[in-house]
């Protein structure tokens, strides 16, 4: 029998998808899903979602690479914030290997504290990346004692609150109930896609309102993208896919690539909007900075007197044509400059006229320089 959607049940969701949350709702048997991914046997194992398997463990190693890159921009805004999220979906991921796989059994009595752990991870991720988005409002300074706790404490408020709500709903405490799960349905499915949203707006609201850049845009809308059809995949089209693939995958496949797509959209966009301060960087690599030019070079020696002043008025020689002023002026003392007189005929002085200068009495043709 299908059901229809309704707001605080779980009936519609796991019946189109195979949810780790759905063999602890519904009733003391779970909700089984209409057609899921078959399985494998390894040993005396059995290996549920195999192919998901690999995504989480391709998501891991993913996510370590853009860790590296993340760690590598010492001065970027928002680095230390951002890499708080990525060790986040890291742990959400690895919990996702042992659950979707049932490598702890559903049957198993740690298997709902393991769940509880996982909604509320889910819940606390969701927090976490709304609040990086916020970090680029400058709203107060990143990387800081500040920012950097007010991150951690508030993700793990969420996370405590969403755990409780979780294992009271699997366990019947506090007047929670697996068969009406309406607390579970707000934090593991309301309140993330919430974040997701508040998100996407803010970001594109900072990139229009602050930076020049457009481009960042199409960042963002691959983003939205991957993951709108990882949720589409996930519940309304798994069981059409699964039917037409002769259940070797499912929506819980495609939803898992979607999101780990939709995470390395998350590293572009940021890394497009923050730029590194190389005054401030360190590297691993120690950089040598050699000054070829002698004009940039500090030093008496590349700074004689005659050229330090400007030839203007008796004053000393400077520099012309990449040659001092004693070539220029045919290497007469600098502390003669002071009483020599130019007097110039012709069509002008100096050289470059069509006239003769004359320099001390000494006469020089139109052209001698």
């Amino acid at each position: 029998m299908s059901h229809a959607f309704k707001f605080g049940s779980f009936d519609y969701f796991c019946e189109h998808a195979a949810l780790v949350v759905c063999p602890l709702l519904g009733s003391s048997q779970g909700t089984m899903p209409t057609c899921y991914s078959r399985n494998v046997q390894l040993g005396s194992q059995i290996i549920f979602q195999p192919a998901t398997c690999f995504v989480h463990i391709a998501a891991l190693g993913m996510t370590a690479i853009m860790l590296f890159h993340v760690r590598s921009k010492y001065t970027a805004v928002g680095r230390k914030e951002i890499v708080t999220f990525f060790y986040m979906y890291m742990f959400v991921e690895l919990l996702a290997i042992f659950l979707d796989s049932a490598i702890i059994p559903t049957a198993h009595a740690v298997y709902p504290w393991f769940t509880a752990v996982y909604a509320g991870s889910i819940a606390a991720l969701y927090w976490c990346i709304l609040v990086n988005g916020f970090v680029g409002f400058q709203l107060y300074e990143d990387g800081t004692p500040l920012s950097l706790w007010l991150l951690r404490l508030s993700s793990l408020v969420v996370w405590g609150i969403c755990f409780f709500i979780a294992i009271a709903t699997f366990k019947g405490y506090a007047s929670f109930k697996y068969t009406n799960p309406v607390g579970l349905f707000v934090t593991y499915l309301v309140f993330p896609a919430v974040c997701a949203v508040v998100y996407f707006v803010s970001q594109f609201l900072l990139v229009v309102r602050t930076l020049d850049d457009r481009w960042v845009i199409g960042d963002l809308v691959f983003m939205a993208g991957f993951f709108v059809c990882g949720v589409v995949l996930l519940f309304a089209v798994s069981v059409t896919i699964c039917d037409k693939v002769n259940h070797y995958v499912d929506g819980v496949f495609f939803f898992s690539v979607a999101m780990l797509l939709t995470v390395m959209m998350i590293y572009k966009y940021w890394d497009s909007i923050t730029k590194e301060d190389l005054e401030f960087s360190v590297g691993s690599k120690a950089a040598v900075w050699e000054v070829k030019d002698p004009l940039m070079a500090g030093g008496s020696e590349y700074y004689p007197e005659d050229d330090a002043q400007s030839s203007y008025r008796g004053a000393g020689g400077s520099l012309v044509g990449g040659m001092g002023g004693n070539n220029y002026y045919g290497n007469y003392p600098a502390q003669n400059y002071g009483q020599q007189q130019y007097n110039q005929s012709g069509g002008g002085g100096g050289g470059y006229s069509g006239g003769v200068g004359q320099y001390n009495g000494n006469q020089y043709p139109a052209g001698h320089y």
